[in-house]
């Protein structure tokens, strides 16, 4: 549990909210990537409402959760109940085995096209539900960070960025994590990685992909030649895109993710949400 958290007298009411409150809260680590990172600030403390045991209790709760012993009845204590909603049962209304696909962003490059997903796998229950999923990722090329085998994946979501250019076959992972529960972005919070936006030398470092706070409105990614490029949020795709855009992910929950490219002769330097 991380510290900052506050105490005062509550009422029964307070206490009830503040454990359902308290069971969407985990923290998490970091992505790890295979390309250049480069971090921005990032929030570290959080606020929990309740200590460490009576968390635990929470978390573990899959139906109605009860409290009893509560103060303020004058009679030994009293029960209230919290219904905490039930995630869907089977693998596939979870996305054990297929996931969520969303596409951050397209182009040309060389006369061939570019394109940037983002996957989100739902958390496998057990070991068999983890070893399909592990063989449905195996299938498309994707290596989830920390997993050397498939009960590694049980409880955990996993996602990935991924960039694929022309015909050169299974899309490249960029950005990738399994976790727990997914970290809430704020404010100026933003994590990047810098690749290729296709084959040679001269696409190194031209196409960033990270992830940003959900109030973000406005992504300026600096490049080595002193230039710029703005990503903002986009719905849908146009002839006019630039291949830069703020996007909200299917399944990706706390933040969203953008996407800035650099024009030929430079490369990446740094990004910071401006708005």
């Amino acid at each position: 549990m991380s510290a900052d958290r506050e105490n005062h007298e509550m009422t029964q009411s307070d206490i009830t909210f503040l454990l359902a409150e308290a069971a969407d809260e985990v923290a998490i680590g970091t992505a790890p990537v295979q390309a250049v990172m480069r971090r921005g600030r990032r929030r570290r403390a959080r606020r929990w409402a309740v200590a460490t045991a009576t968390a635990l209790v929470v978390a573990g709760s899959t139906g109605a959760l009860a409290v009893t012993g509560l103060p303020g009845d004058g009679h030994g204590g009293q029960r209230a109940t919290v219904d905490v909603a039930k995630p869907p049962s089977s693998p596939e209304a979870r996305h054990v085995y297929e996931p969520q696909r969303t596409e951050l962003a397209r182009g040309t490059h060389r006369g061939e096209e570019w394109h940037v997903s983002v996957q989100v796998w739902g958390a496998p229950r057990d070991e068999a539900e983890a070893d399909r999923q592990f063989d449905a990722m195996a299938e498309l090329g994707l290596k989830p960070a920390d997993a050397r085998k498939p009960a590694d994946l049980i409880g955990r979501i996993s996602y990935f960025a991924t960039r694929g250019w022309g015909d050169t076959g299974r899309p490249q992972q960029v950005m990738f994590n399994s976790v727990e529960k997914f970290e809430d972005f704020s404010g100026t919070d933003l994590e990047s990685a810098a690749t290729r936006l296709g084959i040679g030398g001269e696409s190194s470092d031209r196409l960033v992909i990270g992830i940003v706070a959900k109030t973000a409105r406005r992504v300026t990614c600096h490049w080595k030649d002193g230039t710029t490029a703005v990503a903002e949020p986009a719905d849908g795709f146009s002839a006019h895109d630039t291949g830069s855009a703020i996007r909200s992910v299917d399944g990706f929950q706390g933040a969203n993710w953008f996407v800035c490219t650099a024009p030929a002769g430079t490369s990446y330097g740094t990004a910071e949400v401006t708005k």
